[in-house]
C-alpha cells in the first residue's frame, strides 16, 4: 500500500463510489466530486483543492462521448476541458478508456494522463468481473438453464477466454467463433468447438445464446435473420458493439447491450481492481 496520499475522485458509476471508500479504508485523504447521489463520501461542491491531490482519478469511461465528464451518479454535466483547467501543470490524472480528446486536453493543459483501463493486470481482471455478470444476465433474460444450452461466442480474447470455459462449467454446449487462426487454437486447446466468422450466418440457427465480445460490427440483417426463434444476443462489446440494433428490433431479436457491467455487478471488486492498478501507476511514477 502506498504512504498516505491525497486522492480526489471524479465521477463515475458505483466503481469510483466503491473506489473512494476503499482508498479512504486504506488511511488516505479522499475527495469526490460528481458523485453526490451516494451517501456516506467526502463529496464536494466545487474542484477547488482539487489541484492539491497526488491522484486525480476520472471514471471509465471517462467521458460521456461528448466531450463531458461521464457522471450516471450526478447532476453535474461537467466538460473535461474544466475539469482539467482546475489541475496544476504536471499533475496526475488517471482514467478509464481515455479517448484522443481527452489525451489532448491533458497535453493541453499539461497535466500527466495515464489510461488505467489500457494495463493488462487491469483488463484481464475486469475479465472475469465481466463474464460473471455476463451468465447473471443469461440465467435472468433466458426461458432455459445454461446447462445443456447451445451456446455461440463471438470473440476470444481476454473476454471471450474468461467467459468461455466458465459457460461451460455450468454445463452449456459452448462454441467459439474468431478470425485469429491462434485464438481458435486457444480455443480448441480448451476442449472448446471453433471456427471462423466468414460464414457465420450458416451457423446461427442452432444457438440458444449469442455472446458478442467483438467491438465491431458483426451482427447485422443477414445474421440476425439466420437465428433460432427465441434466441438471446448479449452483446458485451463497448459502444457501438456488434449488433444491428435497428434490425433486431425491426426483427424482434431479444438483445441486450450489457454495458459497464463489472459497475452495476460487482461495483466494490470493479473499484478494488481500479484501485489496485492505480497504486501502481503511482509508484511507477514515483507519485
Amino acid at each position: 500500500m502506498l504512504r498516505t496520499k491525497n486522492f480526489w475522485v471524479i465521477g463515475g458509476d458505483r466503481r469510483q463510489a466503491a473506489l473512494a471508500g476503499l482508498l479512504a479504508e486504506d488511511g488516505h485523504g479522499v475527495h469526490t466530486f460528481a458523485l453526490e447521489q451516494v451517501q456516506g463520501l467526502n463529496c464536494q461542491q466545487t474542484l477547488d483543492g482539487a489541484r492539491l491531490a497526488h491522484c486525480v482519478i476520472l471514471p471509465l469511461p471517462a467521458g460521456d462521448g461528448q466531450g463531458r465528464l461521464n457522471a450516471p451518479l450526478s447532476a453535474v454535466r461537467c466538460p473535461l476541458g474544466e475539469i482539467l483547467s482546475m489541475l496544476r501543470p504536471g499533475q496526475l490524472v488517471c482514467a478509464g478508456m481515455a479517448d484522443e480528446g481527452l489525451r489532448a486536453l491533458a497535453r493541453e493543459h499539461g497535466v500527466t494522463l495515464r489510461d488505467y483501463f489500457a494495463r493488462e493486470e487491469l483488463a484481464a481482471r475486469n475479465a472475469v468481473a465481466t463474464a460473471e455478470g455476463a451468465i447473471q444476465i443469461a440465467l435472468e433474460e433466458l426461458p432455459i438453464t445454461l446447462h445443456e444450452a447451445r451456446v455461440l461466442v463471438l470473440g476470444f480474447g481476454r473476454l471471450g477466454q474468461a467467459l468461455s470455459p466458465r459457460l461451460r462449467a455450468l454445463g452449456a454446449r459452448v462454441w467459439v467463433a474468431a478470425r485469429s487462426y491462434h485464438q481458435r487454437a486457444l480455443a480448441q486447446g480448451m476442449g472448446l468447438e471453433a471456427d471462423g466468422l466468414a460464414d457465420l450466418r450458416d451457423w446461427l440457427c442452432s444457438f440458444d445464446l449469442l455472446v458478442n465480445t467483438v467491438p465491431a460490427p458483426i451482427l447485422g440483417l443477414e445474421e440476425l435473420s439466420a437465428l433460432k426463434e427465441g434466441a438471446l444476443v448479449l452483446d458485451l462489446a463497448s459502444r457501438p458493439g456488434g449488433v444491428d440494433w435497428e434490425s433486431a428490433r425491426a426483427l424482434g431479436v431479444r438483445a441486450v447491450h450489457a454495458l459497464s457491467l463489472p459497475g452495476k455487478t460487482a461495483p466494490v471488486t470493479a473499484g478494488r481492481y481500479i484501485q489496485e492498478t492505480v497504486y501502481h501507476i503511482m509508484e511507477e511514477l514515483g507519485v
